[in-house]
């Protein structure tokens, strides 16, 4: 494949966070030689994280394998079936199908699933208790950066998790999935079924949901398998 048109990562980050949680998974692709950008959603609707998603996908030369984590699984199987993404990813993430949101998604939690402690909506925005955040969604990381992490959270949009996907990527391109089998966000049970029904080829870490921070090797690892594939087939 000539360099110029090889495929491009482009990371899409989730909710309560920025983009700048993907630096290590940044750090390790671009040592690898791979070209990545990373998209700063604002998370306020998926319909504007999509629309942000995309201006960076069409700023791409060439092919894009697409990456999500977490809530930005959602804007990935959106925007994926943007005509330059040849594979999607997806780290610890919600996959929905044609007419779910994540709001569908966590209706009906496994039975004795840890709930995330999801503070009530204030003016249209939702939070994490930064007392619990720890627990929840970074129980792998050093204790002053899970604090970094509770006390600098990006707003979370209402909007963001009722919104449903019209078309899923994943009926249509080939996806990869990482599991981390510690996460108390989203229950390993429903990542596991979510990475079965897109057909995905699945890895499976021990980590929390903040698996791309804590774990930027593996991670990275995985969506170099995607871009592999696309690379020799």
């Amino acid at each position: 494949m000539n360099a110029s048109l090889s495929p491009r990562v482009v990371l899409v980050h989730g909710g309560f966070v920025d983009g700048s949680r993907w630096q290590g998974v940044y750090d390790e692709l671009t040592q690898r030689g791979l070209n990545v950008s990373v998209v700063q959603n604002p998370t306020t609707s998926l319909l504007a994280d999509v629309a942000a998603t995309n201006d960076v996908i069409d700023s791409q030369p060439g092919p894009v394998v697409l990456v999500g984590h977490s809530y930005g699984g959602v804007v990935v199987t959106e925007a994926g079936t943007h005509d330059q993404v040849a594979a999607i990813v997806y780290i610890a993430a919600f996959a929905p199908d044609k007419g779910e949101s994540v709001n569908t998604l966590i209706a009906d939690p496994p039975p004795g699933a840890p709930v995330p402690p999801i503070l009530p909506p204030t003016n249209g925005f939702l939070f994490l208790d930064r007392d619990k955040f720890a627990a929840s969604f970074a129980a792998d990381l050093p204790a002053a950066q899970s604090k970094f992490m509770a006390d600098s959270q990006v707003p979370w949009g209402v909007d963001a998790l009722t919104q449903t996907v019209t078309e899923p990527a994943w009926r249509l391109k080939p996806s990869w999935y990482l599991v981390a089998s510690d996460d108390h966000m989203i229950p390993p049970p429903a990542q596991r079924a979510m990475a079965e029904r897109t057909g995905a080829t699945v890895t499976e870490v021990a980590a929390s949901h903040a698996v791309y921070v804590s774990q930027p090797r593996a991670v990275a690892d995985v969506i170099e398998q995607a871009v592999q594939h696309l690379t020799t087939n």
